[in-house]
């Protein structure tokens, strides 16, 4: 059974065999190892992480036109790893870890009780259980010219239901001020049609923006629980006080998704 960091590379190498493009773990540490700290060595890989250059630089324009699709090709294979690849992953329902962190914050924060509410009520029929990143989004892929060079930050790996990567992926906050739903450069159809032409699960527009308002309430209670940390003293910083001040947009963009959501409905 691994946990902590010997977790974290064991999924690595399972993505690996998947032909999911990550760094190659040379080597894994807990406490006691020569760094006196948990620590992964890893190869290095080409490829570019800031957002803004991403979206921006001519460079990547060949990148940023195909991104969509590649997302959706890749998480379709990272998704088809047997869940019982690597022993010690745990469960994690979307709705039950934001109402406990939410009760844990004893603050009052209505805006995502109610979307929480909305979507407990509306919840799509459950996908079969998969290896789930719990991070995929602009910021944690390495992109070069031709394009995906390797998914970054496995810490919140954990098994559960695959869109969830999917909506993730599409949360506004995400976009860093880029037109389209996914990532900023590419529309659901070409997200969801790449997922299951390379074996994913058929999904409908209903289920992905149910899934996407459920990422941006986490995004918004992990930005709470920044500023949490900033204002009780545990970690000052500047950098957290900014996350932290991130929550109110995380609550307008939520409500914004779930009337998207509505509106789709309504439309049918």
């Amino acid at each position: 059974m691994h946990s902590g960091v010997e977790l974290e590379a064991a999924v690595l190498r399972a993505a690996a065999d998947a032909g999911v493009p990550v760094p190659r773990v040379a080597a894994s540490f807990e406490d006691g190892g020569p760094l006196q700290t948990p620590a992964l060595l890893l190869e290095h890989v080409p490829g570019e992480a800031l957002p803004r250059r991403v979206l921006r630089e001519e460079r990547f324009a060949g990148a940023r036109d195909d991104l969509a699709n590649a997302c959706g090709a890749l998480l379709a294979r990272l998704h088809a790893i047997p869940v019982d690849a690597v022993p010690g992953l745990t469960v994690k329902d979307p709705i039950e870890r934001c109402r406990e962190v939410l009760d844990h914050l004893q603050a009052a924060h209505p805006a995502f009780e109610l979307v929480l509410r909305r979507l407990e009520l509306a919840r799509p029929d459950a996908k079969p259980t998969t290896i789930v990143h719990g991070d995929f989004r602009l910021g944690n892929l390495l992109i070069a010219e031709h394009g995906i060079t390797a998914v970054l930050d496995w810490e919140l790996v954990h098994l559960g239901e695959p869109l969830e990567d999917l909506g993730y992926l599409c949360v506004p906050a995400w976009r860093f001020g880029g037109d389209l739903p996914v990532a900023g450069v590419g529309t659901y159809e070409a997200l969801l049609d790449s997922y299951r032409a390379a074996g994913g699960a058929d999904v409908s527009l209903d289920e992905l923006l149910w899934w996407q308002a459920a990422g941006t309430v986490w995004w918004g209670v992990l930005c709470l629980v920044q500023a949490s940390r900033h204002l009780s003293g545990e970690t000052r910083s500047v950098e957290l006080a900014a996350i932290g001040r991130r929550a109110c947009e995380q609550e307008w963009d939520a409500l914004a998704v779930l009337e998207e959501l509505r509106s789709e409905k309504r439309g049918r």
